[in-house]
């Protein structure tokens, strides 16, 4: 798998990239996963609702192709997108989204935080407080898109939204945790998680 990390970057151009490349790769083409942060960004997925945008507040709002509801990047999250052949590794969307969400839980309970996935809303919580979110799309049997890991951002404008289609639920990152990561750490520790569950996957 070929890592790139591709700074603080705009949502546009990365998406428009991710779409290229899942569309041309080739029986043969070695998956890749990219990580980033993005520039202050509402996205919302395909089959999102406009009741759950409150106000944007000047941020500018992004129609995608991904699953999921309305939700928003900043600096400060790190945004891991896998684009991963399910084919070649005989794994649903499902079990892509569920090897996500364990790459972020297994990365906190490494830091002595409890984590859990809900099978009614894709993402990770923390007593009920939602760290993380996911959104995959799969054409011609690869995925993109991914996952947000709030590390340690500006949570304010999750207020100007129903995150992910859920009104009232409360974002959290990790400094709300009391726990300080440097974004260069965090996604060394998530390549070495995700690694860990690609592999088990594989091997299971």
């Amino acid at each position: 798998m070929i890592i790139k990390d591709l700074g603080l970057v705009d949502y546009h151009p990365v998406v428009d990239r991710m779409r290229e490349f899942t569309l041309t790769r080739e029986a043969d083409t070695e998956d890749e996963l990219w990580l980033l942060e993005h520039q202050p960004v509402f996205t919302q997925g395909a089959n999102g609702r406009a009741e759950h945008v409150l106000d944007l507040h000047d941020i500018p709002l992004v129609e995608t192709d991904r699953g999921g509801q309305v939700t928003y990047h900043g600096p400060g999250q790190l945004i891991a997108y896998p684009l991963i052949d399910l084919r070649r590794h005989k794994a649903g969307v499902r079990e892509m989204v569920s090897r996500l969400e364990q790459t972020v839980i297994s990365m906190l309970a490494d830091l002595d935080i409890d984590a859990y996935a809900r099978k009614d809303a894709p993402g990770v919580y923390v007593d009920e407080r939602k760290i993380a979110s996911l959104g995959l799309r799969v054409k011609r049997g690869a995925c993109y898109h991914g996952v947000s890991f709030n590390i340690a951002m500006d949570l304010t404008p999750f207020s100007y939204i129903n995150p992910c289609g859920q009104a009232g639920m409360e974002v959290i990152d990790l400094t709300t945790l009391g726990i300080e990561l440097d974004m260069a750490d965090a996604k060394q520790q998530f390549i070495a998680a995700f690694s860990k569950q690609m592999q088990t996957g594989i091997n299971t």
